[in-house]
């Protein structure tokens, strides 16, 4: 059974910081893009920060520049998303997605993704 499974999700004071993990089951994490993906309540999901197959190419949302990264480790089957100096804004459920495709540098479209995960919660209050 092909499976994604986000961790890492949590309360957090602004300034602070998180690391969310993405634990792939049934196929190859290496072999696929990634994509972390936001949803806040009332908006869209919105690409984050995506990472092409080959890790030669990463889009981050403007907003996440400077503050965000992706890294993976593929001994562990795992991509993770590190975030540093959150914001209130940043609050949203967070979903990490895979699929063989990439959409460049400057846009992580949600329907390139074949397989999603259940998302984590991620608030950024004090």
């Amino acid at each position: 059974q092909l499976r994604l499974v986000e961790s890492g999700g949590g309360l957090v004071q602004p300034g602070g910081s998180l690391r969310l993990s993405c634990a792939a089951s049934g196929f190859r994490l290496d072999y696929y893009g990634v994509g972390w993906f936001r949803q806040a309540p009332g908006k869209g999901r919105e690409g984050v920060v995506c990472i092409s197959p080959s890790d030669d190419s990463t889009f981050y949302e403007d907003s996440v520049k400077g503050r965000f990264a992706i890294s993976r480790d593929n001994a562990k089957n795992t991509v993770y998303l590190q975030m540093n100096s959150l914001k209130p804004e940043d609050t949203a459920v967070y979903y990490c997605a895979a699929g063989p495709h990439y959409g460049g540098s400057h846009h992580c479209p949600t329907s390139l993704y074949d397989y999603w995960g259940q998302g984590t919660q991620v608030t950024v209050s004090s």
